[in-house]
């Protein structure tokens, strides 16, 4: 077995500590063998697998392709159906006599596992972790067999693209028979202030053995030096064949606050002895930090109020589809904060496990979601976006066998996560008539409704409390530290339902306009915007109402699905696109968001009509325009003022006013060149920005975020490329096929282009360009040298090196 991530062998000096604890955990992800389509009997060993494709997970095989416009708009026009997974393994020395546990991070969806034959279960949810004790199946010699059926056969299931596979990490977990039961850590702090913090720590401990076994825990903190800041123990007989729970508190000097600016993490160990023998150990990283949601003053961290400036995001990316390695969320995540961001919607599911670590290491504020519908199917838009007849499939279908554990593992993985501060139950359930319905909606006024006025023949919205009680309890039985919540569409039927008052605070969907009216009506009531566009009245209401706390954008990236008519088979509302580019709108919400100084220019035509300053998809960054075009020229600042120069000719100075959204803006005749925008603040000159009119594209230009690459599947160099002219300017309409060849230890995983209508092969080594760039996802799959060349028909070729290294 290959790529062994982690062997936690921790050489702590602790008390008694006298034999090494040992607990492997091991990535599961290499030589899987792949078949798309039904086979009968593919758990038995007699099944022949020779002819399947080999695969290394995560792995989603809807990317694959091809688009078609026989499949559904919601989900990208991408295929699904069925397919099988198998892997032989044998037990590696470590692994011997220990207990064994294969834990999925994630499989979409209907996921059916065997071991040896042996039937484990079933999990229907494609989002959810779950884990298999495979201990009593195993042989201790020789191979084993393990087989995955993944049945996603319902392909227009949902409202955005899913993917469909292992389309994410699988783990080894071989632990002693008397071992930390899996999430079986829980950190909580009781009471934290600057000068004093104390933590509880539980700790689930499980007898596999014959008999009862004298357990004692030590557990340590160390802060981000290493240094151990806190240490306690506890004892306990674990009962043979049953769980065992264990409790320390420890007290921390002036510790370090997580915060969004300064996200402190300390690493927790557990250490869990049988007798004197050290067994087995367990590491996490954990934070300090106090926060609370006042109904009249907003949002505290650390008793400093903050305006949360959050985006939604789903977890596919593009070529990759919902198989995304590690460091291709980092970067994006990276440029998200660096744009102001500092909190992340996790809609409208669980998603990767690294993605919780990345926002503690990174400062995100986390809303963590289960749900995007309960028991009775929403609409899944099949031949465009709210156009035809939809479909009905979904998770509704599993939803009273399956939510309560659904939502409770939800919990179980990630409730350690520092960054992890609300728990929502649920996306638009309200949507009015999508499904439920009241009388209400024959009156007012009510945005986001299918179908118009009440609709006596759909379920009535007095469920929708009578659902929320109850998910809310499931959520309080495993974690009180956060609050519930949930994403509200249809606020003026809900406010009619017992689910507002069932949450600790309501998030609103593009429903500002309620903000002041339902602060009077109900005075305890945290309201919060859960889901908002990108205009800039949305973000000015938040800013100006003491009262309302958060924004999250729809959304931080473009993504997979949630079309409108074919060929377009993506989203294009977010500030990033889809190969992870910053749009001219990331530039206009960090001219809002952002503290640093921000200075940016983007232009578009003018129709026959003035129109005022308002960010849309048809601003373009580039000075390639026609001669007869009428342009406006549009500034994101952050200073109080700008001035315009037209190829050395100035415009004027204007300044930066609500009135014109915060943009700044002229009027202008496009004639080629260069334009170029001062920004000015109390008077003083800061940053400037300039476009310029490109010439012809002669050759590629390529660039890379990392030269050394570390052979694993984590880590990724991002390779971006461009048709430039002869004086190096990117020329934006460049649209030539480019083609990646690679020579040496590493491999194209994808390309994207960002273009929202393109039905290329995902896989393949050649794309084209779009608005002049392309972006290649280059892996190490041994140390090396690497050598990435890009070519293009009339264009000059151009080479780029890396350096692999040992994986880490």
């Amino acid at each position: 077995m290959k790529n062994i991530v982690y062997i936690l062998l921790l050489y702590i000096l602790l008390p008694g500590a006298d034999v090494l604890a040992q607990r492997q955990t091991t990535l599961f992800n290499d030589d899987w063998k792949f078949y798309k389509g039904d086979v009968t009997s593919g758990e038995k060993l007699a099944t022949s697998d020779q002819a399947w494709r080999t695969v290394d997970l995560p792995h989603d095989w809807s990317i694959e392709g091809p688009f078609s416009d026989a499949w559904a708009s919601g989900t990208g026009y991408l295929p699904a159906g069925i397919g099988w997974y198998r892997k032989s393994f044998g037990l590696l020395p470590g692994q011997q006599n220990k207990n064994i546990y294969l834990y999925f991070d994630g499989v979409y969806k209907n996921s059916e596992v065997w071991i040896n034959e042996h039937y484990l279960g079933k999990r229907p949810n494609g989002y959810a972790s779950f884990y298999y004790d495979v201990t009593p199946y195993l042989k201790a010699k020789g191979k084993n067999l393990v087989a995955v059926k993944v049945d996603h056969t319902d392909f227009a299931d949902s409202r955005w693209y899913t993917g469909s596979g292992i389309n994410r990490n699988v783990y080894l977990i071989a632990t002693d028979p008397v071992h930390i039961a899996v999430w079986g850590t829980v950190f909580t702090t009781p009471s934290v202030s600057a000068e004093k913090a104390v933590a509880d720590v539980q700790v689930t401990v499980k007898n596999n053995t014959l008999q009862s076994s004298d357990t004692r825990i030590v557990v340590t903190l160390q802060d981000g030096n290493g240094k151990i800041v806190a240490t306690s123990e506890a004892k306990a007989t674990a009962a043979h064949g049953k769980t065992t729970d264990l409790h320390v508190s420890m007290a921390i000097n002036k510790p370090s606050l997580w915060s969004a600016e300064k996200p402190a993490l300390y690493t927790l160990h557990t250490t869990l002895y049988a007798g004197s023998k050290a067994v087995d150990d367990v590491t996490e990283r954990v934070g300090f930090r106090t926060f609370r949601f006042d109904a009249n003053k907003g949002f505290f961290l650390n008793d400093v109020n903050l305006k949360l400036k959050g985006v939604c995001i789903h977890d596919d990316a593009g070529a990759l589809g919902s198989a995304v390695p590690k460091d291709v969320w980092a970067r994006r995540l990276r440029a998200l904060k660096a744009g102001g961001c500092n909190s992340i919607r996790m809609s409208h599911n669980p998603h990767q496990d690294y993605l919780y670590d990345l926002c503690d290491e990174l400062g995100f504020i986390v809303q963590d979601e289960a749900f995007d519908e309960w028991e009775i199917g929403k609409n899944k838009w099949i031949k465009g976006w709210n156009i035809g007849t939809p479909g009905k499939d979904g998770y509704h279908t599993y939803f009273a066998e399956w939510a309560d554990r659904d939502l409770r593992d939800m919990i179980l993985r990630d409730r350690n996560h520092a960054c992890v501060l609300m728990w929502s139950i649920g996306n638009e359930i309200d949507y009015p008539n999508d499904p439920y319905s009241h009388e209400v909606l024959n009156t007012g006024r009510n945005p986001q409704i299918y179908g118009r006025g009440y609709e006596a023949g759909n379920p009535p919205a007095s469920r929708l409390g009578e659902i929320a009680r109850h998910l809310v309890q499931v959520v309080k039985q495993t974690d009180t530290t956060r609050p519930v919540t949930a994403a509200l569409a249809g606020v003026v039927m809900s406010n009619y339902t017992s689910f507002p008052d069932a949450l600790d605070i309501a998030g609103y969907n593009y429903q500002e306009y309620r903000y002041a009216e339902d602060h009077r009506q109900y005075p305890n009531r945290i309201i919060y915007g859960s889901e908002n566009s990108r205009s800039y009245n949305a973000w000015a209401v938040v800013d100006s109402t003491e009262y309302i706390s958060a924004q999250y954008l729809w959304t931080g990236i473009d993504f997979m699905g949630e079309a409108h008519v074919w060929p377009l088979r993506s989203s294009g509302v977010g500030l990033l696109d889809l190969a992870g580019f910053e749009k001219p709108e990331y530039y206009y919400r960090k001219s809002l968001w952002s503290n640093d100084p921000v200075v940016y220019l983007a232009a578009r035509k003018l129709p026959a009509e003035r129109r005022r300053a308002m960010v849309g998809g048809d601003i373009q960054s580039h000075w390639n325009w026609n001669g007869t075009d009428s342009l406006q020229v549009l500034c994101f600042t952050n200073a109080g003022e700008a001035e315009l120069f037209v190829n050395g000719k100035s415009l004027g100075k204007r300044k930066r006013t609500q009135q014109d959204q915060q943009i700044i803006h002229w009027s202008v005749r496009y004639e080629p060149g260069e334009v170029t925008v001062q920004a000015y603040s109390n008077g003083v000159a800061g940053g400037k920005y300039t476009l310029v009119t490109s010439g012809e594209a002669t050759s590629l230009a390529v660039n890379t975020d990392r030269k050394d690459l570390p052979a694993n599947r984590d880590n990724v160099a991002h390779v971006s490329i461009s048709a430039i002219d002869m004086r190096g300017n990117i020329n934006y309409q460049a649209a030539q096929e480019v083609e990646i060849s690679i020579e040496g230890p590493g491999k194209l995983i994808g390309l994207e282009s960002g273009d929202l209508a393109s039905h290329e092969d995902y896989k393949a080594s050649k794309r084209k360009l779009y608005q002049g760039k392309l972006l290649a996802y280059i892996q190490a799959v041994k140390p090396g040298h690497i050598k990435v060349t890009v070519n293009a028909v009339g264009l000059k070729s151009s080479t780029l090196e890396l350096n692999a290294t040992e994986q880490r």
